[in-house]
């Protein structure tokens, strides 16, 4: 079955940490670029990192820049997203997204509150 499985999210107090974990399976995953999404309420879904599939070369949305960190292991199926520096605006569901082949995850929440 194909599919992504988002893991990691929870509640957070502003300045701390959360690290997101995207499990695939039933794809060829180590040729698949990835990429991290996220969709605030009331907003629309905005690309937050890509990571592309030989070199794992990266980008980020301005807004995460310098805070974010996008990686992968081929190994184990899984692409992740280490969060620092949380900020409330950073408050939305985190979704995993495999453009090669159109799937999405379903998603894990992500809340930045004191």
């Amino acid at each position: 079955q194909v599919q992504l499985v988002e893991s990691g999210g929870g509640l957070v107090q502003p300045g701390g940490s959360l690290r997101l974990s995207c499990a695939a399976s039933g794809f060829t995953f180590s040729i698949s670029a990835m990429t991290w999404y996220r969709q605030a309420p009331g907003k629309e879904r905005e690309l937050v990192a890509h990571i592309t599939s030989i070199s794992g070369s990266t980008n980020y949305a301005d807004s995460v820049k310098g805070r974010f960190t996008i990686s992968r292991d081929n190994v184990k199926k899984t692409t992740y997203l280490q969060m620092n520096s949380l900020k409330p605006e950073d408050t939305a569901v985190y979704y995993c997204y495999a453009p090669r082949i159109n799937i999405w995850g379903q998603g894990t929440q992500v809340t930045v509150s004191s």
